[in-house]
């Protein structure tokens, strides 16, 4: 197997869906991180230092999008980061794209899928 040094955060609020994304990148040897809590999220991507973020759209505390504009607009050494938004919403494809996501996936999400663009993000 090719080894990977690439580091995924992952946020959601299901701890379902976490664990099974993280098997799933972790089969694709890649470093994942995740956060089941919104509003911690900024802080341990700044510590953690993915290479890409994989967010919930619809969370308590702090929506996904809200999340997105902050990285984006407030947080220079992050603003960059690499982002594929992941909602069951209808209209999940344009909030994420307002927001700034370089990537939209939606739920339930082919694992194929995921990763393909998982792995497109991160040639780039």
């Amino acid at each position: 197997m090719i080894t990977n040094n690439k580091k995924i955060m992952v946020c959601d609020d299901d701890q379902g869906i976490l664990d099974v994304i993280q098997m799933l990148l972790e089969t694709e040897n890649f470093t994942v991180f995740t956060e089941i809590h919104s509003p911690n999220l900024i802080s341990n991507i700044k510590s953690k230092s993915p290479d890409l973020l994989l967010l919930d759209l619809w969370m308590p505390f702090m929506a996904g999008d809200e999340i997105l504009k902050t990285i984006r607009i407030l947080s220079k050494e992050i603003k960059d980061l690499p982002v594929i938004v992941l909602s069951a919403s209808v209209d999940g494809s344009d909030i994420a794209e307002d927001a700034g996501a370089n990537a939209f996936i939606a739920k339930p999400f082919d694992m194929n899928d995921l990763i393909s663009k998982v792995k497109g993000l991160l040639m780039n």
